[in-house]
């Protein structure tokens, strides 16, 4: 009846008071109402019953005794304002304190002022909900996007492994282990089969909440125990995770310590690493710190991290196999052995740093000469090591033919051109088995003459560092890299004095133009000086002055060669008139030169090859002919007429008037061939000195 009367005189009033008691009873969400001292007045039903906080004896209690999750300088800071600007604060988010005991909590805290007209400010009313579920979640979310942006960062193992356990802590376990096969370390997966037998598990990665306990961490690249594995023998063979949790914090530390926290950790989650139907390690996640164990989201995230990782490892593991294939096909390709040469004294140097095909030959060639060549391929990896072997097969083929530089790149040019365009018909093959693009530079040198012949195809020149002067690059015409453009390249001679140094090496080491090439000149001439050092030791300063500022990715080709002279002392040359009666005059000199130098044993057969040979001149050309003798390691008969026909070694029969000249020069030397000169061309033959002869007077 009184409420009645009372809603009767002021029906506005006693609307208000019903309404907003029965909003603050039936409130299924807890409010809890303050005074202006932030003390406990009042709350509703669904704060009893489903609060975050217990009530009991908490009415005229301040926040800190009765909610000790929100007794924070920072919520305080926030009611405050709240009374005293009115303006309400919405979603505030706060952790609760961690502790051994109890699990942080994350709430939400929404405030607003409470107030009747005319009596001023009466307290507040708080929402408090608890929204630890879904701050995890988002935590969750964030590992997993981390995950894809840091995990696989590089084609390294161990790196992707270490990424693994960096982005794991602390969004989901407070200790992370990251095991990998030993096995897959060298690029190899093993079988299904081998996984029941004796595994070695490496350590690739450690991550711990706290830094200061790492004086229990596992040494990188350190064995587990071998018990350890035979617990872990059946994860990696059913590929199945294991969850164990359910063990109290106190109780798993009562166990100690060990060198990994086996013991220390009531939560254990331990996650096989699997990739393309291989099994590569064993990722484990462990909480001594965080009191709430695993559960199934949790074992969720762990699968995807591990599959994640798994993957990123495979492709490293895959990068790792073909790497060291490329490396060891490369070695199997290189030259052995340099071998020395009476034309140049040589020294190199190899940087392998990545698996690029860089390569450099010394070839010798007829007359005493040598052909040195310094070349690059635009690939990487397995391709390069192809590609290289395959440069190195054309082009000492063709210098075996004693064509000119020029020509020797233009027919390797063409050859690069053909083999690319018939692979580019296969839809499967990609840019980067192509051969185009490769660079070379061959130089032939001749120490009777002592000139150097030059060509380029893309390739930096070399740097020539003559005796008394500072080093320069050599002017040559550098042409197209090989399999682009047209393929027109133009070589250069240049005379170089007896004690020059020759520096070749990959555009890696040293680029002849641009920004730079002045101090690199600089800094290569102080390298060099003094140049009368034994070869060796100066190649080793070189490339401590040229290494500092190369690409790491790439590696670094050096090559040195300082050039000899063969004087009079060691060649003899006539010109003999285009008669029959200089075949006669040519076996005379021969002999009589040959045993000037001591070479008594080879006058029978050098007269023989200088016969034939001077008689197919007479026969063959019409101007005059010219007879070289050069004594290197074996004596070397040269005779140039002006016709530009090459002889051809044929069979001749018992019938044949002629023809049998070649076949008897090949069968009384050790090799013999023909080369082109600017005016007709050059028969040589070789014949083998006794031992101890050759460097005799």
């Amino acid at each position: 009846m009184n409420a009645s009367r009372n809603m009767a005189a002021d029906p506005g009033r006693g609307f208000d008071e019903a309404v907003l008691g029965a909003l603050f009873s039936d409130c299924p969400q807890p409010l809890y109402v303050l005074d202006d001292d932030l003390r406990l007045v009042g709350f509703n039903d669904a704060a009893r019953r489903g609060g975050a906080f217990p009530l009991e004896g908490a009415l005229g209690r301040t926040l800190g005794h009765w909610a000790r999750g929100l007794h924070h300088k920072s919520v305080e800071a926030v009611l405050r304002e709240v009374l005293a600007t009115g303006t309400a604060a919405t979603g505030v988010e706060v952790r609760t304190p961690d502790s051994a005991q109890t699990p942080v909590r994350v709430l939400t805290v929404s405030a607003f002022r409470l107030g009747i007209a005319g009596d001023g400010v009466r307290g507040l009313a708080l929402t408090v909900e608890d929204v630890t579920d879904r701050y995890r979640a988002r935590v969750r979310l964030g590992v997993l996007r981390d995950a894809g942006v840091r995990i696989g960062s590089s084609l390294d193992i161990v790196p992707t492994a270490q990424e693994l356990a960096d982005v794991s802590v602390p969004g989901l376990a407070d200790v992370t282990i990251v095991d990998v096969l030993d096995s897959v370390l060298r690029g190899d997966v093993p079988s299904p089969n081998s996984l029941g037998h004796r595994l070695l598990l490496r350590c690739a990665g450690y991550r711990c909440v706290h830094p200061a306990d790492g004086r229990h961490a596992p040494e990188l690249g350190g064995v587990l125990e071998p018990t350890l594995t035979d617990r872990y023998r059946h994860i990696l063979a059913k590929r199945r995770a294991l969850l164990i949790s359910g063990r109290s914090p106190e109780e798993a530390r009562a166990t100690g310590h060990k060198l990994v926290p086996e013991g220390t950790a009531h939560a254990h989650l331990a996650v096989p690493l699997c990739a393309r139907g291989g099994v590569l390690g064993l990722v484990r996640f462990y909480r001594p710190f965080t009191p709430v164990p695993f559960d199934t989201d949790d074992l969720r995230l762990a699968g995807e991290l591990a599959r994640h990782t798994a993957l990123c490892l495979d492709n490293a593991r895959l990068y790792t196999r073909e790497r060291s294939v490329a490396r060891i096909l490369q070695s199997s390709l290189r030259p052995p052995h340099v071998p020395g040469h009476d034309a140049v004294q040589t020294a190199h140097s190899y940087l392998p740093s990545s698996t690029s095909g860089d390569w450099f030959d010394i070839i010798p060639l007829s007359g005493a000469r040598v052909a040195l060549v310094v070349g690059e391929p635009p690939t990487r990896g397995i391709r390069a090591a192809v590609t290289m072997g395959g440069m190195r097969a054309a082009i000492g083929a063709l210098a075996s033919l004693d064509l000119p530089p020029e020509e020797v790149l233009e027919r390797v040019h063409e050859l690069v051109t053909r083999l690319d365009a018939e692979e580019s018909r296969h839809p499967e093959d990609t840019l980067d088995s192509r051969r185009s693009g490769t660079s070379c530079l061959y130089t032939v040198y001749d120490p009777v003459s002592r000139r150097c012949t030059l060509a380029s195809a893309g390739h930096p020149p070399p740097v020539l560092a003559r005796p008394g002067d500072a080093p320069a690059f050599a002017h040559v015409p550098v042409g197209p890299a090989l399999g682009h453009g047209r393929g027109r390249y133009r070589s250069v001679r240049t005379e170089l004095p007896e004690g020059t140094i020759m520096v070749l090496c990959n555009p890696v080491l040293l680029h002849a133009a641009g920004v730079g090439s002045e101090e690199q000149l600089a800094r290569l001439g102080d390298a060099l000086r003094p140049q009368d050092r034994p070869l060796e030791e100066i190649c080793e300063s070189v490339l401590k002055g040229l290494a500092t500022q190369r690409d790491p990715t790439s590696d670094g080709v050096l090559l040195l060669a300082r050039t000899f002279a063969l004087g009079g002392d060691r060649v003899a040359s006539w010109t003999l008139p285009n008669d029959p009666v200089a075949v006669g005059e040519a076996r005379h000199r021969t002999e009589r030169h040959l045993r000037d130098w001591g070479l008594s044993d080879l006058v029978f057969t050098a007269s023989v090859v200088v016969s034939e040979l001077v008689t197919n001149a007479v026969r063959y050309s019409e101007g005059p002919i010219r007879l070289r003798l050069v004594r290197d390691h074996a004596l070397i008969i040269e005779v140039t007429d002006d016709s530009s026909t090459a002889p051809q070694l044929r069979q001749a029969e018992d019938d044949d008037e002629h023809g049998r000249g070649l076949s008897i020069t090949s069968q009384l030397t050790e090799r013999w061939g023909t080369r082109r000169e600017h005016r007709g061309k050059t028969i040589w033959a070789e014949l083998a000195v006794p031992d101890g002869a050759a460097g005799s007077a």
